[in-house]
């Protein structure tokens, strides 16, 4: 079975017009949401910071998934991600990024994880239905197939 989007988002978790206005403070609200749900340590965060130095962490289409290394793991309480859309493009070492999810998968979670986002960031309707959405709820249909 499918796992939802919505069962490792939560509304909490959604901030449309980001306050970030580079890549490492895009990081840290992405992983701060993260620490606020409750699914990571602290630690995570700067772990996230960790893994952008040794691999970018843009996909394209917009699209940047921060998360920490593999050493983290322990740091993660439960798989939970965050979604934070910029007015703004950040700049992902060279990249535009609109959006960035924070990713904290427990196990072999963000697999799963990875594979709804690349669904919905590969789909022109979706890609459009995210840019236009006004509401926490809005992003969540679109990222759990429902637009």
């Amino acid at each position: 079975m499918r796992r939802q989007m919505s069962d490792v988002l939560s509304r909490e978790a959604i901030v449309l017009g980001g306050q970030a206005r580079d890549r490492d403070a895009a990081i840290t609200e992405a992983g701060q949401l993260l620490v606020a749900s409750g699914a990571v340590d602290e630690a995570y965060v700067a772990a996230m910071h960790e893994r952008e130095t040794s691999v970018s962490t843009f996909m394209g289409n917009g699209l940047a998934i921060p998360h920490g290394t593999n050493e983290a793991k322990a740091l993660i309480r439960q798989t939970a991600i965050s979604f934070i859309r910029y007015d703004e493009p950040i700049d992902w070492k060279g990249s535009p990024a609109t959006y960035v999810v924070g990713i904290a998968g427990a196990g072999d979670d963000h697999l799963t994880v990875l594979q709804a986002l690349a669904g919905a960031f590969t789909d022109d309707d979706s890609l459009a239905a995210l840019k236009a959405a006004q509401t926490p709820d809005d992003i969540l249909a679109v990222l759990d197939g429902k637009v």
